[in-house]
Parts: C-alpha cells; sequence; structure tokens
C-alpha cells in the first residue's frame, strides 16, 4: 500500500509570510518519506469538516500546485478533489496540462462534481442543481479526454459545453490519469468505470469500501473496463492517523489492503505539516508490505 499526503489547512505557523518556505518543506518531506500523492482542496474557503471557520487561510489549488512542481521532483501532483463548476472544461484540461509539462509529467485530474454552496453564491459562481453538476462532470471529463487526444483537435458538442476547437499544445508529457473523487453508487462510481483511472472513497470503514468496490467491479462489468486497472484510494480519517500512532495506523490499514485498496491518503492538520509528515515518514515502508 503506497501514503500520499493531502493538505488541507493553511494557517501556518509564522503566519502569512511563512506558507510559502513552509510548502516547500512540505514538498521535501513528503518525498523523502516515500510517499507518491501530495495534494490540496479546491476551495477558496475554508470548510467546515476541517474545524476552522470559512475564514480561515486558502490557497487556490493549481497555483499551489505550480509551487510545489519547482520544489518536488518525483511525487505525483493533483487536487482532491477539482470541482468542476469553478473552471470552463477547456481550460481546465489546458492548466492540468501546463502543470504536467513544468512538473516533468507528474499531473493527476482529480475530479468531482462539487458541493460547497457558499462558496459558490460568495464569490458568483454558478451552482446548478446536483443532477446538472453531474452532467457537466462527464461532459468536462469526455472533453478532458478529447483535449489530450492529439489526433482530435475538432469540435465538441454537449448539453452544457460547446468547443470549437479542443486545440491543445503542447500535449501533456504523460496523459494526466484521472481520479473521480466520491462515492455515490449511481451516478459516481459509474463515471470511475466509464473514465476514471483511479477512484477516492473515503476510510469510514474497511466494510463500506468493500461495499463501493463491489459497486464499482459492477460498474465496469456493465461498461465494458477493467476493474483491475482502477487505481483504487482512500482517505483514512475514521480515526484519522497521527504520528505518535503508527502501530494503530498501520493496523488499521490493512483490511482496506486486503480488500484492494492500493494507496491511503492522509492529512496533517497542524500548523506545521512539514514536521508532521516526517514524524509519519517511519510508516511507509510499514504500508508497503501490506497487500504485498
Amino acid at each position: 500500500m503506497e501514503l500520499g499526503f493531502h493538505l488541507p489547512i493553511f494557517d501556518i505557523e509564522g503566519g502569512t509570510t511563512a506558507i510559502a518556505g513552509e510548502l516547500a518543506r512540505v514538498g521535501t518531506a513528503a518525498e523523502a518519506a516515500g510517499a507518491t500523492w501530495l495534494s490540496f482542496m479546491d476551495h477558496y474557503f475554508q470548510i467546515e469538516p476541517t474545524g476552522l471557520p470559512a475564514e480561515a487561510n486558502m490557497l487556490e489549488g493549481y497555483t499551489t500546485l505550480g509551487f510545489l512542481a519547482a520544489h518536488t521532483s518525483t511525487i505525483d501532483l493533483g487536487l482532491l478533489v477539482t470541482g468542476v463548476t469553478y473552471r470552463h472544461p477547456g481550460l481546465l484540461a489546458k492548466i492540468v496540462t501546463t502543470l504536467d509539462v513544468l512538473s516533468g509529467g507528474r499531473a493527476v485530474l482529480g475530479l468531482g462534481a462539487a458541493w460547497f454552496e457558499r462558496e459558490h453564491h460568495g464569490l458568483g459562481v454558478p451552482y446548478p442543481p446536483v443532477a446538472e453538476r453531474f452532467e457537466r462532470l462527464e461532459e468536462t471529463l469526455r472533453i478532458c479526454e478529447q483535449m489530450w487526444d492529439p489526433g482530435n483537435n475538432g469540435p465538441f458538442e454537449g448539453k452544457h459545453y460547446q468547443l470549437a476547437e479542443t486545440l491543445c499544445s503542447p500535449q501533456p508529457i504523460n496523459r494526466p490519469k484521472v481520479l473521480i473523487g466520491g462515492g455515490g453508487e449511481r451516478k459516481t462510481l459509474r463515471l470511475v468505470a466509464q473514465y476514471g483511472d483511479a477512484c477516492n472513497l473515503f476510510g469510514s470503514s474497511p466494510e463500506d469500501v468493500k461495499h463501493k468496490l463491489d459497486v464499482l467491479r459492477k460498474h465496469c462489468d456493465d461498461v465494458g473496463t477493467d476493474y483491475a486497472a482502477i487505481q483504487k484510494t482512500i482517505i483514512a480519517n475514521n480515526p484519522r492517523p497521527e504520528p505518535g500512532k503508527l502501530d494503530e495506523f498501520v493496523a488499521s490499514m490493512a483490511p482496506y489492503a486486503e480488500i484492494g485498496v492500493q494507496s491511503v491518503i492522509v492529512t496533517p492538520t497542524t500548523g506545521a505539516p512539514a514536521t508532521w509528515i516526517e514524524q509519519l515518514a517511519p510508516a511507509v515502508p510499514r504500508l508497503a508490505e501490506l497487500g504485498s
């Protein structure tokens, strides 16, 4: 099992002027630990599940990933996950392509249907009903697929998006993997089966995750895709791991590895995330033994 890090908090010890230096140290610490994934949220206001108010610090995700691209060399970079409502899909494909080129081929497109209504209304971003957001999500997946096909610069005609040209030059160094976040059984997991290279589920319990993966397998059978080729990832938050409890953390991940989860993503929530990552690093080789 691989380990990834996801940073939802930017209230850094030392204040605003300390954020850039701390994030650079985060990149160094994550790679030194042997982690394979580093991500941020796609939010503009802080979200309640972090325990912080909306007014807490938040950075724009793709700008932050661009900064980390210059301070890392091996780790995959993505948002967990991009809200489909925030950027026109043609521009999103170009943004992710730019990240891929400047990182040497390490960009991942994490994508979801978006949910934070206050944020949309606060910043004047349209917030369609959930059914429409999922329609837009599927069209965005199709548009990115076409943008990353160097042999197809033609138009795209969808219900919500119309592109006269899907020109994307340069092309990505590596076609970005598509990670679709969420465990909705009727829509989200079907989109994973049809368009995704990876899924991301909440690590609520091994039983819950096994059920979601069984649903995903059925969708793969229905659309004719290879279930085994989809990377299965979870966010570990039940309970959230702590550096002082590595034995408990590794033991709690064993049942997930047994049901096919290949990567666990953890979230430092302190004002000194680089130190938190360094303290959790000894878990990496122990997790690698799970499922092997």
